[in-house]
């Protein structure tokens, strides 16, 4: 594994305890230039991830909290006129930092969460007929609670299109939440976190995760994992092939991680179900996603030959 990566990950694993597997997935996405939704019960620790990994890479951050009442200009920035001059004067908003964390994104008004996903997807902001690029590179992590409904608006399901994975923490192991009752709360140790990389170094790795090479092998094993979400009586809908090519996104940034410049099945089954799982929905409403998914990588065969790194 790339060193400076291997340190980060060391250091967030003192902060977020026993978790992992979450924290490799959420830097899978952020190499791979994907933006994630954390779905979780408050008090998990969505915020301190966020936080931490905005802190280990270097990158300027901001958090917003969403409320239902938050205008769009809240968010993007507001032109202002100055008399003296007669001219309007941009003061750009919260969104122009590299990292974003869109706290309760589900509060927002569906006004602000459509400027905001335009942010993510086009990488600019258009204020009063002017357009805005956004810092390189630009990143969001969006957190929602999945049991609040009361006074939430669900983001629909081609807004959610837009977050590469959707990711849950969960409860802490057993002996990570009895090391953490021991230790007392980690985000005092925030500021000690050191950055391994700034921004620019940020973008070199997301260059190199780009150019990790994708054999026919594992192509047509992607393809096989995406048309079986088609087939009928396992989802209401299958995975489209933006789907299918964020998987492939996030594959290429695990085998970076793992320093390799080549996909393997493993990178794919690694990266499936946090990029799967939020664009798919059960059609027997007792089974979840998640699992069906999991089982798809149990029953579709991988048929990997020798070529398969070439």
């Amino acid at each position: 594994m790339n060193a400076q990566i291997q340190n980060a990950l060391q250091q967030l694993d003192q902060v977020i305890l026993g978790k992992q597997t979450v924290l490799r997935q959420l830097f899978a996405c952020v190499l791979a230039g994907g933006h994630v939704l954390l779905e979780d019960v408050p008090g998990v620790g969505k915020t301190t991830l966020a936080h931490g990994v905005a802190a280990v890479l270097g990158l300027n951050y901001r958090r917003v909290q969403f409320t239902n009442d938050m205008l769009p200009s809240d968010l993007l920035g507001v032109s202002i006129y100055r008399p003296n001059e007669g001219k309007f004067e941009f003061h750009p908003g919260p969104v122009f930092h590299n990292f974003l964390l869109a706290d309760e994104i589900n509060r927002a008004s569906p006004k602000l969460q459509s400027a905001l996903l335009e942010a993510m997807e086009e990488r600019q902001v258009s204020v009063d007929g002017k357009t805005y690029r956004l810092p390189k590179p630009f990143l969001v992590v969006a957190t929602q609670n999945p049991v609040e409904q009361l006074g939430t608006f669900p983001l629909p399901e081609s807004q959610l299109d837009r977050f590469m994975m959707r990711l849950s923490m969960g409860y802490p192991s057993a002996e990570a939440e009895k090391q953490l009752y021991f230790q007392g709360d980690r985000r005092p140790t925030l500021p000690q976190l050191q950055a391994v990389c700034d921004a620019e170094t940020l973008a070199q790795w997301m260059q190199q995760v780009a150019e990790v090479k994708v054999s026919q092998a594992a192509a047509d094993y992607v393809f096989r994992l995406v048309e079986a979400t088609r087939q009928p009586g396992r989802f209401v809908l299958g995975l489209s092939p933006r789907a299918g090519l964020a998987v492939v996104s996030a594959a290429k940034a695990w085998a970076f991680m793992q320093g390799r410049a080549h996909v393997l099945p493993d990178d794919v089954k690694a990266v499936w179900v946090p990029v799967a799982n939020h664009r798919v929905q059960a059609v027997q409403q007792q089974q979840s996603s998640e699992m069906l998914l999991k089982d798809l990588l149990d029953h579709v065969a991988v048929a990997w030959g020798k070529a398969a790194a070439g």
